[in-house]
């Protein structure tokens, strides 16, 4: 019986130690652990800096990943108008531009800096071009797709996550829903309603 509890101890004191530093045991809340959120990422942003994602620590985000030469492009303009709307009251936008169907963003980290900023006047995050699938996945991607609670493999081109105050994601949009749309905006406005 002793050789267990020293496994078991010894197991338990390795489980601690793998912890992100200063955490401690991880809060479970509605399936994500707290160590597990959307905060816990860094990433890269269009212009090459370093980003921590608990930048935005207390703001509703709605993360989209994205491309330039897509049917859906056309939705920068619904993502810039839901940023101008929400903005001031605790609201952000954070694109990923992506090139994982169909090579639809086949441009440099320039190029689609100079896409957005000139043909939508987009003025939200644009982080650097990343992968949201295959082998290759962004490790915010892969926490999105099979750890925040709505699993399954991003299916094209400007699927959303929307995530509240605390980092957590509390819905799913795929590429059909315009950010306009009054199932997504219903959303937004019942998040910033939440202090």
């Amino acid at each position: 019986m002793f050789p267990f509890r020293t496994s078991l101890a010894f197991a338990l004191t390795a489980a601690t130690l793998a912890l992100p530093a200063g955490a401690g045991a991880p809060a479970q809340t509605g399936g994500q652990t707290v160590n597990d959120r959307v905060y816990s990422f860094k990433m890269r942003t269009n212009d090459g800096r370093e980003k921590a994602l608990s930048d935005y620590r207390g703001r509703v985000l709605l993360i989209v990943n994205t491309a330039s030469e897509c049917g859906f492009t056309g939705q920068y303009a619904g993502l810039q108008q839901l940023y101008e709307k929400y903005k001031d009251k605790g609201f952000t936008v954070l694109a990923f531009p992506a090139n994982n169907f169909g090579g639809q963003e086949p441009g440099s980290d320039e190029e689609i800096r100079a896409f957005c900023s000139t043909k939508y006047r987009v003025t939200f995050d644009l982080f650097a071009k990343t992968s949201v699938k295959g082998a290759d996945i962004n490790p915010l991607y892969k926490y999105l797709t099979t750890g925040a609670g709505f699993d399954g493999d991003i299916s094209w081109n400007f699927n959303k996550f929307l995530v509240d105050r605390e980092g957590k994601v509390v819905a799913r949009f795929d590429s059909r829903t315009t950010p306009m749309s009054d199932e997504l905006v219903k959303e937004v406005e019942r998040l910033l309603k939440e202090k």
